[in-house]
C-alpha cells in the first residue's frame, strides 16, 4: 500500500540443458564427467535440518575444494537453501525420492506423490539434473516381482513426462538387483584397497563394458546400449579424531549407536581410543592421533587407486564416493560430521578433476638396483587437453620428460611406459614418483606413486626343512639350505601334524604358511585333533590354539567396513619400507585368511601384523608366534608363494622376517 511492502518473496532460477546421448553427459552442450559424492544430507545437530545457509555455504565451499562437481543426494528432500547454495556454486545435484519400508499400492502412490511435490517445490532449481525413484531396490522386490518391475517401468515414463528437462534413474543399482529402463546405467559396488584392489580393478574392467547383470535379466529390461556408465557407490573408511567431534566437551550421542547394524559391533565408535591402548596398538603407531591420520591417508590412498583404475576406462563416465562426510558412525566420508577436513583435504583434488595422470605398475615394490617400469594414462573427463608436456621427478629430484598430444575430452590416452632405476641408497625407503602436466606455464594436472625400494637379501644363514616338496623348492629358490628336519633351524609346514605339535613341545622350531592348504578344522591341524590331548587350549583345540578363518563372508572381508591392516615394524620387520599400514606393495601378499585366539595383551609381543574392522574392532593376526612347550610356531596367512621364489620384494623379505623369529630364542 503506497510505499509500504507488505510481502515480498525472491525466487531463483536458471537456464541449462544436461543430456545423455552416446554413453557420455553434456551439460549446455559441454562435455561433463560427472565426479560426485553422496551426501546423507545429515547434521549434528539438526539431523535432516541444516543449521545456517552459512554452514550450507561452507559446505559447498570444501566440496568444490575436493574437485567435486556434483552431490548425490541420498533418499532425501533437502531444504530449500540447499539448493539455494547448489545453484550459487555451480554444484550439480542428483535427488532421490525417499524410499518406502514395504511396496504397496499406497506406498506406491505415495512415492509418485512425493515426487510431485519436489517439483512442485524445486524444480526452478537448474542444479537438479537428475531425479532416482528407487535405490538399491529398497521398498520393493524387483528381482522377485514382474508388477513392480512394470510398475517402475511406468514410474520412469510417468517422472518422464512431467519433467522431461532431467535425466531419471529406475533403481539405482546394485548386487543382485537392476534397471529395468534408465537414463543412466549406474551401479555400486565397494571393495577395500589394498586387501581388494584386483578384485576393484577386476570388477571395473568388466563394468566398464557393459555387462548384461546391471539390468533385468527377466526379458523386460529397456536397455538402449546408450547410456552413460557410473559408479554411483563405492568408498572406504578413514576414521575422524573424537576430540573434533566433542559437544559440549562431551562424546556426541551417536558414539553408542552402530552396533545395532551389524552382528561384529565394528561400527561402534565409544571407547576407541581405550580399544587402541587395550590391544597395544600404542606398540604399532606413535600415538593413537598418528593413527586416525594414518587412516585418514589410507582411505585417499585407497580412493586414488579406486578413481584411477575408473579413470583407465573412457566408457565410464562419472562416480560417486560413497560419500561427502560422515554420518555417524558410518566413517567412510570425504570430512567428518561436523564438516572438518580430513589429512588429505588438499590433495584430494589431484585426483578428483577433469585431467588426471594414471601410473599404475605390475607391483608397488622393487630390489633396490633394480629398474622398474611404470604404465601411464592420461584421462581427460570432461576438458579437452591441449598439447602439453609431462614432467616426472623421483623425490624432489628431475627424472624426465615427455610430450603429450593433444586428446579429446572424455578420451584415456595410453602414453609409452617410463623406466626408473632405484639405486641401492634408496633401500628400505618408500620413494615417490611425481608427475605434473603442464601447457607453457600452465599445470594441467600432478599426482604421485609411491614405491617401495626393498634392500637385496643377502644369502640366508638359517637352515630349513619341509616336508611338502612345493615349499622345500620354494625355499631352495630362495637361497635357503634345505636339510633333514632334525637338523633344520626351522621347519616349514603349511599345517601341522600330532607329530610336529610334539616335535614343538621338545623344543623344534616351526613357520606355518597358513595360506597354502585347506583348514578343515579351523585352525592349524592338519588331522582330526586329539580332543584328550594335555595341552588342548581353547574349546578343546589343541596348541597352538590358533584359528585360521578365512576373509570371505566376515567383517575382515572389508568390503563395506573397512579394516586397516598393519605391520608391526620392529626388530627384524623394521626392514620393511613404509607403514604401518599396509599399502599397494603388498596387493600379491594380500592374505585371504586371519588368525585368531589372541588376548589384548598378545597385540604386544605375540602378534607381529594383523588386521582390525572399522572403529578398532575384532583385531586379529596375519603373521602371529605362540610358545608350545619348549619350541615356538610362527603363523602366517600373507600369501608368499603367489608368484616365484624372489620375484616379489615383499614376498621374500617378509619370508626371511618370518623365518628369523620362528628361529629366534
Amino acid at each position: 500500500q503506497g510505499d509500504v511492502v507488505i510481502d515480498a518473496d525472491v525466487q531463483d532460477f536458471g537456464f541449462r540443458t544436461f543430456e545423455a546421448r552416446d554413453g557420455k553427459f553434456f551439460l549446455n552442450g559441454q562435455p561433463f564427467y560427472m565426479r560426485g559424492a553422496l551426501d546423507q544430507d545429515y547434521y549434528p545437530e539438526g539431523i535432516y535440518t541444516p543449521p545456517s545457509l552459512e554452514f550450507l555455504e561452507d559446505q559447498a565451499r570444501k566440496s568444490k575444494e575436493l574437485g567435486l562437481n556434483l552431490l548425490r543426494c541420498h533418499i532425501k528432500v533437502p531444504d530449500p537453501r540447499y539448493y539455494d547454495v547448489a545453484d550459487h556454486f555451480g554444484l550439480l545435484v542428483w535427488t532421490e525420492i525417499p524410499n518406502v519400508q514395504t511396496f504397496t499400492e499406497k506406498s506406491a502412490q505415495r512415492l509418485l506423490d512425493t515426487m510431485e511435490g519436489i517439483l512442485r517445490r524445486d524444480g526452478n532449481h537448474p542444479s537438479i539434473v537428475i531425479w532416482t525413484i528407487i535405490n538399491e531396490d529398497w521398498g520393493t522386490r524387483l528381482v522377485e516381482s514382474a508388477d513392480q518391475r512394470s510398475w517402475l517401468d511406468n514410474a520412469y515414463h510417468w517422472l518422464k513426462k512431467k519433467d522431461p528437462t532431467r535425466l531419471v534413474v529406475d533403481n539405482s543399482a546394485c548386487i543382485p538387483n537392476f534397471h529395468v529402463v534408465s537414463d543412466i546405467d549406474d551401479y555400486h559396488y565397494y571393495a577395500s584397497v589394498p586387501e581388494m584392489a584386483r578384485e576393484w580393478a577386476d570388477w571395473v574392467s568388466a563394468f566398464a563394458k557393459r555387462p548384461d547383470w546391471s539390468y533385468s535379466p527377466n526379458g523386460d529390461a529397456k536397455r538402449r546400449g546408450d547410456e552413460p556408465l557410473v559408479v554411483s557407490e563405492f568408498g572406504v573408511w578413514g576414521l575422524p579424531h573424537p576430540d573434533k567431534l566433542l559437544q559440549d566437551g562431551k562424546e556426541p550421542f551417536w558414539f553408542i549407536n552402530g552396533l545395532e547394524w551389524d552382528s561384529e559391533g565394528a561400527t561402534y565408535p565409544h571407547g576407541v581410543e581405550q580399544r587402541f591402548r587395550t590391544f597395544q596398538f600404542d606398540k604399532v603407531f606413535p600415538s593413537f592421533g598418528s593413527f586416525i591420520e594414518d587412516t585418514q591417508w589410507h582411505q585417499f590412498n585407497a580412493l586414488k587407486f579406486e578413481i584411477e583404475e575408473m579413470r583407465r576406462h573412457a566408457s565410464i563416465q562419472g562416480y560417486v564416493i560413497t560419500e561427502l562426510t560422515d554420518l555417524h558412525w558410518e566413517a567412510n566420508g570425504l570430512m567428518d560430521m561436523e564438516r572438518n577436513t580430513r589429512a588429505y583435504h588438499n590433495r584430494f583434488h589431484e585426483i578428483n578433476t577433469d585431467v588426471v595422470i594414471v601410473p599404475r605398475m605390475q607391483r608397488y615394490a622393487v630390489w633396490a638396483g633394480d629398474t622398474a617400469s611404470i604404465e601411464l594414462e592420461i584421462s581427460t573427463g570432461g576438458k579437452a587437453l591441449p598439447a602439453a608436456e609431462l614432467s616426472w621427478n623421483v623425490d624432489g629430484a628431475a627424472a624426465g620428460k615427455m610430450a603429450v598430444e593433444a586428446v579429446d575430452a572424455t578420451s584415456v590416452w595410453r602414453l609409452p611406459a617410463i623406466e626408473l632405476s632405484f639405486a641401492a641408497e634408496k633401500a628400505g625407503n618408500q620413494v615417490s614418483v611425481q608427475f605434473t602436466l603442464t601447457a607453457g606455464d600452465k599445470e594441467l594436472a600432478r599426482n604421485s606413486l609411491d614405491i617401495s625400494v626393498y634392500a637385496r637379501r643377502p644369502k640366508p644363514v638359517l637352515s630349513v626343512s619341509s616336508a611338502e616338496p612345493e615349499i622345500a623348492g620354494y625355499l631352495a629358490a630362495l637361497g635357503y639350505e634345505v636339510v633333514n628336519a632334525d637338523k633344520a633351524h626351522v621347519r616349514v609346514v603349511s599345517t601341522l601334524s600330532q607329530a610336529d605339535i610334539d616335535a614343538m613341545e621338545h623344543g623344534a622350531h616351526y613357520v606355518s604358511l597358513a595360506d597354502v592348504a585347506p583348514l578343515p578344522f579351523g585352525n592349524l591341524r592338519n588331522d582330526q585333533p586329539n580332543w584328550n590331548y594335555p595341552t588342548g587350549g581353547d574349546r578343546g583345540q589343541p596348541m597352538p590354539q590358533m584359528r585360521v578363518t578365512e576373509r570371505n563372508g566376515t567383517i575382515w572381508k572389508g568390503n563395506w567396513v573397512t579394516g586397516f591392516s598393519w605391520v608391526k615394524r620392529s626388530g627384524v620387520f623394521e626392514r620393511l619400507p613404509g607403514g604401518p599400514l599396509t599399502d599397494l606393495s603388498f596387493v600379491g601378499v594380500n592374505p585371504n585368511r586371519v588368525i585368531t585366539g589372541f588376548r589384548p595383551i598378545h597385540f604386544d609381543g605375540l602378534v607381529h601384523a594383523g588386521t582390525m574392522a572399522g572403529w578398532i574392532h575384532k583385531p586379529c593376526a596375519t603373521i602371529a608366534e605362540r610358545r608350545v612347550g619348549s619350541g615356538r610356531i610362527v603363523a602366517t596367512t600373507f600369501g608368499l608363494m603367489r608368484e616365484p621364489a624372489g620375484a616379489d620384494p615383499v614376498a621374500a623379505t617378509l619370508l626371511d622376517c618370518i623365518i628369523e623369529t620362528a628361529a629366534a630364542g
